[in-house]
């Protein structure tokens, strides 16, 4: 889960919808890709004296790493504060996706909170994963930056297939046309087309949620924003199950 600018939300929806899955009874993990400046950790209440750092420097296993969140849910937290993280060379990120392979089998879904922007460590996660979110508000500047985005990671990996997720929306037909938008410029300036996957409402009880360090979906549920991730949930469901025939073939860090 990607986005061109800081702010749309990235980490909380991430948090949600993997609470949400893991409630549906699927074994559900959390990767925090700041890898530099953490933030997963802080929005769910963790406190981790180890982190993804101690896989590179130390060694450390990703399996004693992994923090548990709830049943089924599970968290891998980045670190604070070290800007080398984020400026990996090709030999280590290279050593990173192979440290995280051994656990990734044991999970349904692996969602990847990505930071803002796409540094080179980025690139290579995005690449990685089995599918990619783009998340955006409406705002014309996160319009511009969800673009440039895409473009950028199309030029450097030839991935083309991205799914849009439309935050922080006042309805229904502004999220809708937020994508249009998106689609309609991807579509005339690279070349192909953007997949919706849905939207999540604008909601005071969000803010909310991040304050009290719990997620939305729980201390909230019936809100408007959390009755849009379950939806956005449900969809990830239908997804990879339809996906899972064409999942089976590629490697385990390209699962969804």
């Amino acid at each position: 889960m990607f986005s061109g600018k800081g702010g749309v939300g990235k980490s909380s929806l991430s948090a949600n919808l993997g609470y949400c899955l893991s409630e549906s009874g699927y074994r559900c993990l959390l990767m925090d890709c700041d890898l530099g400046l953490a933030n997963l950790d802080v929005l769910l209440g963790i406190s981790s004296e180890i982190n993804i750092l101690d896989l590179l420097d130390r060694q450390i296993p990703a399996e004693r790493i992994v923090q548990p969140v709830t049943e089924n849910l599970d968290l891998l937290p980045a670190a604070s504060g070290v800007p080398e993280l984020v400026e990996m060379d090709d030999d280590q990120r290279g050593l990173l996706l192979q440290q995280l392979e051994p656990i990734m089998s044991e999970y349904a879904f692996v969602i990847l909170d990505m930071a803002a922007g796409l540094k080179p460590s980025l690139l290579t996660l995005a690449h990685a994963a089995g599918k990619r979110i783009v998340v955006l508000t409406p705002e014309p500047t996160s319009l511009t930056d969800a673009y440039a985005v895409i473009k950028v990671l199309t030029a450097q990996t030839e991935v083309r297939d991205f799914l849009v997720l439309v935050n922080q929306a006042e309805n229904r037909e502004e999220a809708q046309a937020t994508f249009h938008r998106l689609d309609a410029a991807v579509a005339k300036f690279l070349g192909f087309h953007l997949t919706y996957l849905g939207m999540v409402r604008s909601d005071p009880n969000m803010g909310r949620s991040v304050a009290k360090q719990q997620a939305l979906v729980r201390v909230a549920p019936q809100c408007p924003a959390a009755q849009d991730i379950r939806t956005l949930a449900e969809r990830l469901l239908s997804l990879r199950t339809a996906l899972l025939p064409e999942l089976a073939d590629k490697p385990v860090l390209k699962n969804l």
